[in-house]
């Protein structure tokens, strides 16, 4: 059964800095793109970030751009999402995602796998 396992999430004030952490098994890192979603109360779910499987191409929702970076490690099995200068629109709950390459999904991947969540939580 596959896992994804997020943490990191909290209450922080405007400005401050979170780093979201994704852990897998290593079937997941040895061949899956990884990649954040977030969805606010009200709202659908959107993505945030999603990385290759080798870590040569990320992509982007423009709205985080220069302010949030996504990587992994494929040797820890686990991947980070680094969120600088967080703002209140910031606040969701935040998705760990895995899936294949192309497909035409959402940022250029084909989501299969998620996990179960981790809340930030911004204030003004």
């Amino acid at each position: 059964q596959v896992q994804l396992v997020e943490s990191g999430g909290g209450l922080v004030q405007a400005g401050a800095s979170l780093r979201l952490s994704c852990a897998g098994s290593r079937y997941i890192f040895s061949s899956y793109a990884m990649g954040w979603f977030r969805q606010a109360p009200g709202k659908e779910r959107e993505f945030v970030a999603g990385i290759t499987w080798s870590g040569s191409r990320t992509s982007y929702q423009d709205s985080v751009k220069g302010r949030f970076i996504l990587s992994r490690d494929n040797g820890k099995n686990t991947a980070y999402l680094q969120m600088n200068s967080l703002k209140p629109e910031d606040t969701a709950l935040y998705y760990c995602a895995a899936g294949v390459e192309g497909g035409g999904g959402v940022g250029g991947f084909a989501w299969r796998y998620w996990g179960q969540g981790t809340q930030v939580t911004v204030s003004s």
